[in-house]
């Protein structure tokens, strides 16, 4: 057995892990590259791997840069089936329709621009509506903790996550040539006593593991921290007259947003305000959310039980159509916008920076990691002019990064994590950059045989 990393070595995002032996193969995630656009293009146009060579998909979690590539995975001639938990196949139904439209609507955008323009050839998005519904029809949900079989004498389990609704690490077992062996793939770990959904499950013990690293060398904020540093940002808009801009995933991001808030609101730490969520996407998903209980925490089934609001589906203001998204350029006081994408690539909440960047009165909140290329990591970085759609503008809002939102496990969690699962024959570190792979390394205990591996190269798991 051996597994070759297509995607996400040394980089955070594209996640694609092909595990092959004597009797087939098995991709571990299939998701897009995220970064600068150029860049992001040409990676994501062509599979570095024939799909039809593939045999099984096991998908971890359903962020784009895990399952974004499914259904050019299927277009391209993938027909085996694909497995996810129930939550995860649900959040892909909706995130790769988006995806579809978007892309669909990008191609369509720029081809009329390039219409004017002789030899300029034709855009086409990666994938169109269709090959989604196709893909969508291989999903063969499989719950936490039962085992089933990927391959003759392969079989995999998923384990509780903790990251995002549906998230799950997975466990490979195999017999070839008369020896056992096992991996374990972490997918993207979450972190203890998060609101809504459960904890993490400890990793099951394996002789190979591959884990995230995206936070590897750093340490989020507790909780207290975390939401000390909200209060601060809520009352300075307040008190500058300033609207709050939050570009957010739509999964999970979203929603520990909009908990924060309503607990500080609750607390009578700030005073209630309006909260729009502007993403026709999150809006979906927080529908599907509510609807995976199984998923959920102790005690955000209690506070439903007693007909409490965790979830924040009675706090928010869902906005649907363009129209009434565009009203709030020119709605005055304090209030907050939630939009996606969380990176500020794509998405309405593009036309919301527009309005709100040049005016030192409004604050972005960033509340996720950043990849390199990307407008939200410019934010980040307060460059001084962005592009937005093409147009340059002059950074003068604020902008406030809140690291502790993340849905990732932090240094000591990623850690602890991979002493728990002690692979014997070695721990491979991906979904992440190399300074914050070298980190977690140099953190992992010094008899764990660990490597950083570079795209397309092969572990033979001996």
């Amino acid at each position: 057995m051996r597994v070759t990393f297509w995607g996400a070595a040394r980089t955070v995002t594209g996640s694609k892990h092909l595990l092959a032996g004597h009797g087939g193969t098995v991709l571990l995630d299939c998701g897009l590259f995220q970064g600068r656009r150029a860049e992001s293009e040409a990676r994501n146009r062509a599979l570095p791997f024939l799909a039809g060579s593939v045999d099984t998909l096991v998908l971890s979690h359903a962020h784009i840069d895990h399952s974004g590539a499914i259904p050019l995975l299927v277009k391209s001639g993938f027909e085996g089936p694909i497995h996810a938990t129930p939550a995860t196949a649900d959040l892909c139904r909706a995130m790769l329709l988006d995806a579809a439209h978007i892309q669909m609507k990008d191609a369509e955008f720029l081809n009329r621009r390039r219409g004017r323009r002789r030899g300029k050839e034709t855009v086409l998005p990666l994938y169109d509506t269709g090959d989604v519904e196709q893909a969508l029809g291989q999903f063969r949900p499989q719950p936490y903790g039962e085992p089933f079989e990927v391959r003759p004498d392969v079989s995999v389990t998923f384990h509780e996550a903790g990251h995002i609704l549906g998230a799950a690490h997975v466990e490979v077992r195999w017999k070839e040539k008369g020896s056992e062996g096992s991996l374990v793939f972490s997918g993207d770990l979450g972190r203890p006593d998060r609101p809504i959904i459960r904890d993490p499950a400890p990793l099951p013990h394996a002789d190979h593991l591959i884990i995230e690293g995206t936070y590897g060398g750093k340490t989020h904020p507790n909780d207290d921290s975390l939401l000390q540093a909200l209060e601060r940002v809520v009352h300075g808009a307040i008190e500058r007259g300033g609207r709050i801009v939050v570009p957010a995933f739509a999964v999970g991001r979203t929603q520990e947003v909009v908990y924060a808030l309503t607990q500080l609101e609750e607390a009578k730490r700030i005073p209630e305000l309006p909260i729009y969520l502007d993403s026709p996407l999150a809006n979906q998903v927080q529908s599907i959310v509510a609807k995976h209980s199984e998923v959920f925490d102790d005690e955000t089934n209690a506070a439903i039980a007693r007909g409490e609001d965790p979830l924040g589906m009675r706090r928010v203001v869902a906005l649907r159509e363009t129209e009434e998204s565009m009203k709030l350029n020119d709605k005055p006081g304090t209030f907050v916008t939630i939009a996606a994408s969380g990176m500020a690539e794509a998405g309405r909440v593009l036309h919301h920076l527009r309005h709100t960047v040049e005016d030192p009165r409004n604050v972005i909140v960033i509340v996720g990691y950043q990849a390199e290329g990307t407008l939200g990591k410019r934010l980040v970085d307060r460059v001084p002019e962005i592009k937005i759609f093409g147009e340059p503008f002059t950074l003068r809002a604020q902008v406030e990064v809140l690291n502790g939102f993340s849905a990732h496990a932090d240094h000591p969690a990623l850690v602890a994590q991979a002493v728990n699962c002690s692979p014997r024959k070695g721990c491979a570190i991906v979904h992440a950059d190399l300074e914050r792979a070298e980190a977690l390394r140099a953190g992992l205990p010094s008899g764990m045989a660990t490597r950083i591996p570079i795209e397309g190269e092969t572990w033979e798991l001996a």
